[in-house]
């Protein structure tokens, strides 16, 4: 349990990394808690396939479960572990820091928020794009579009590798940015970091394909619970945003309502509906992935097309609407400090 003075200090850590991480971003190399939680999930996964999947067939009927509701139970037990592990080390790590100073246990959730957000990072990645773009170098930027993107980059023209790029940071502003900083004003670093693994595991295992349709499927569930709510709650920041960035904030608030479920995920449109109403602009359709054509609703009204600006415009409107999610992710912490 966090005591108040514990309180006080996740709220003052959230608003440090979040200083830190505008003004730093992301550097290779540093170690990064991802990269620890990407170990572990490669790790027991294959501990889970070899030990318990890989002899599957040696158990015969001694097993009551089919292959299908085997990899659901690895699924189960590889999200279940990674979930729970991640904040229980990060409450751990703060304890012990603690007991030598609380100086030390600040600086050290300070820089584990830090790394838990990614607003510069991906403002850093998308401008690559979009500087590639305005020197007209499109294979540049093609290149630029696919370290960020899941889609294939290599046929996009200039418009649609520019709308990848926007799509990309309106998307993630949601669960890079404001889903971390609302987890942070609920648990502070460890409440944050239960729901960067959660994440991370949806982006390593769930996926709807023959390794990972069953064994994935509940880090694909716990993800889309963990950020219904942050997903709605990004979307409505975003209209705001919208109107003190100095855009349409009216059109953002309407197209949020009319498309913010235009999408496969329940979770992944509500962001780009507030941002593509915000530009002017029509954001998502079908696109290649792995050479295969993938159908996907369009969001947003066509009055223009979509430019190099564009990029910049919306990470402007990520920023303004980072720091919203900021003051809520802040006022949350002093809410539950009263509470004590």
């Amino acid at each position: 349990m966090y005591n108040g003075s514990m309180l006080k200090r996740s709220v003052i850590a959230t608003g440090i990394g979040f200083a830190l991480d505008a003004v730093l971003g992301d550097p290779s190399g540093w170690p990064h808690p991802v990269r620890l939680i990407g170990k572990q999930i490669d790790f027991e996964e294959g501990i889970l396939r070899t030990h318990v999947l890989g002899e599957l067939e040696n158990a015969g009927s001694a097993w009551p479960f089919d292959r299908e509701k085997t990899e659901r139970l690895c699924g189960y037990i590889l999200t279940a572990d990674v979930t729970l592990l991640a904040p229980i080390a990060t409450w751990a790590l703060l304890r012990v820091c603690n007991r030598f100073s609380p100086w030390l246990a600040l600086g050290v959730e300070s820089v584990l928020c830090y790394q838990l957000l990614a607003a510069r990072s991906l403002r850093d990645e998308s401008m690559k794009v979009h500087d590639k773009l305005v020197a007209g170098d499109l294979p540049g930027a093609r290149k630029a579009c696919g370290m960020i993107v899941g889609r294939d980059t290599e046929v996009l023209d200039e418009e649609e590798v520019a709308k990848a790029a926007v799509e990309t940071v309106a998307e993630n502003t949601s669960d890079g940015v404001i889903a971390p900083l609302l987890f942070m004003g609920l648990g502070g670093a460890p409440g944050a970091m239960m729901y960067k693994a959660a994440n991370t595991l949806d982006s390593m295992i769930g996926y709807k394909n023959e390794r990972y349709l069953n064994m994935g499927r509940a880090a694909a569930k716990l993800d889309d619970v963990l950020n219904f709510v942050p997903a709605r709650v990004s979307g409505a920041l975003m209209c705001a945003a919208a109107g003190i960035a100095g855009f349409d904030a009216k059109r953002a608030w309407a197209t949020f309502k009319r498309d913010r479920l235009n999408h496969t995920s329940p979770n992944s449109a509500h962001t780009e509906a507030a941002c593509a109403g915000a530009l002017g602009v029509q954001l998502g359709g079908g696109h290649l992935y792995f050479g295969e054509y993938v159908e996907k609703p369009t969001i947003g009204d066509a009055t223009r097309a979509v430019e190099p600006a564009d990029i910049e415009r919306a990470n402007k409107l990520m920023y303004v609407t980072a720091v919203l999610g900021l003051g809520v992710a802040t006022l949350i912490g002093l809410m539950r400090r009263k509470r004590t």
